[in-house]
């Protein structure tokens, strides 16, 4: 998967299981949520404590309006630089579903990140017959740590 961006132009999707695996094999990865401050503070947020590792949290999109976040591609490269990462670290990009990080994650390809890819299924996942999130499927209905913001 590393390397060369997939037909889908990203580095390609992985499993909730799959990108914790990432982040506890390779220092160097990074968790970015692309969610709204809004859903951070309601919803909950991924607890990347015992992996030592740090949430970046930075919106692809704005609430209430929805608009893209201009500044998207400069804040994840100022947050890299903070840290001494470059275009080949891993970035791994969490929404609610996956939508909304598989477009940040061929965002940053497209600036030239090799690695960027979409955490499937997002924190929530898709709803289930009640209308609910986060017990189908991502990051919650996984059993990964998270917690209320």
């Amino acid at each position: 998967m590393a390397g060369q961006p997939s037909l889908s132009g990203y580095a390609g999707d992985l499993e909730p299981k799959e990108a914790w695996m990432l982040l506890a094999e390779d220092r160097a990865a990074r968790l970015i949520d692309v969610r709204t401050a809004a859903e951070w503070s309601f919803v909950g947020i991924p607890d990347l404590s015992s992996l030592g590792h740090e949430l970046w949290r930075i919106e692809w999109q704005s609430y209430p309006g929805m608009g893209l976040n201009p500044n998207f591609a400069a804040e994840v490269e100022a947050a890299l630089e903070r840290v001494g990462g470059d275009c080949s670290t891993p970035l791994l990009f969490l929404c609610r579903t996956g939508g909304r990080s598989q477009a940040a994650a061929m965002a940053m390809t497209q600036a030239g990140f090799s690695r960027a890819y979409n955490v499937a299924q997002g924190f929530e996942g898709d709803l289930d017959e009640a209308r609910h999130r986060g017990s189908l499927a991502g990051w919650k209905a996984s059993g990964l740590p998270w917690r209320q913001s």
